[in-house]
């Protein structure tokens, strides 16, 4: 059985602790269901195992404050995690496409690595304590981000809760789904303001 599936049976006994700790600890950079393990326990609470906006203080607490101690770590560590971090290939490139997003985005990268673009997350929080990044900028953008990220797959659970575990399978190619269309929007308005240029 995969780790995945260990959790995910877990759910019904540990429920409200164990749904914190992989939000939270997912948060910092462990390939752990976060999304799927939100959206089911959504889909308990519609069926009356757990209250909903319960579910959903949990988790968004936990999600604030893995980015919390990501950022602490990055802001008093950092320059020795970085390093660490960037010894394999693949952390090498989520960190330098997260710096490429906050140095040229700010506030909305801190908000899209919350849900959108989640892999860059944990290298985001990391650099941006590293790099003394607003503190109180970091948080509220992260916060307002996390509160999207939850709602979307509680609300998921909660909704579709006969066919939650089709919706699970498909789970992980939402982010990719709205990531594409994000960047499709973007190229759409960059050659408009080149087509407007031109004339």
């Amino acid at each position: 059985m995969s780790l995945t599936e260990t959790l995910l049976a877990s759910l019904p006994s540990y429920g409200l602790p164990l749904l914190g700790l992989v939000v939270g600890i997912s948060c910092l950079g462990a390939p752990l269901p976060a999304s799927i393990v939100m959206m089911l326990m959504g889909a308990f609470a519609t069926a009356g195992d757990f209250t909903l906006w319960i579910v959903v203080v949990v988790a968004l607490a936990s999600a604030i404050a893995g980015d919390q101690v990501g950022y602490m770590l990055g802001r008093l560590a950092g320059q020795r995690l970085v390093p660490i971090v960037e010894r394999n290939p693949d952390r090498r490139k989520a960190l330098e496409r997260a710096q490429r997003e906050m140095d040229a985005r700010g506030n909305i990268a801190v908000f899209l690595t919350r849900w959108l673009l989640s892999p860059l997350g944990p290298y985001l929080n990391l650099l941006a304590g590293a790099s003394s990044f607003s503190w109180l900028r970091f948080t509220m953008a992260g916060m307002l981000g996390e509160t999207v990220w939850v709602g979307l797959y509680t609300g998921l659970g909660a909704t579709f809760s006969e066919s939650v575990t089709e919706i699970a399978e498909i789970s992980g190619s939402i982010s990719g789904f709205l990531a594409a269309g994000a960047v499709a929007a973007f190229l759409g308005y960059k050659l408009l303001q080149a087509l407007r240029a031109k004339d």
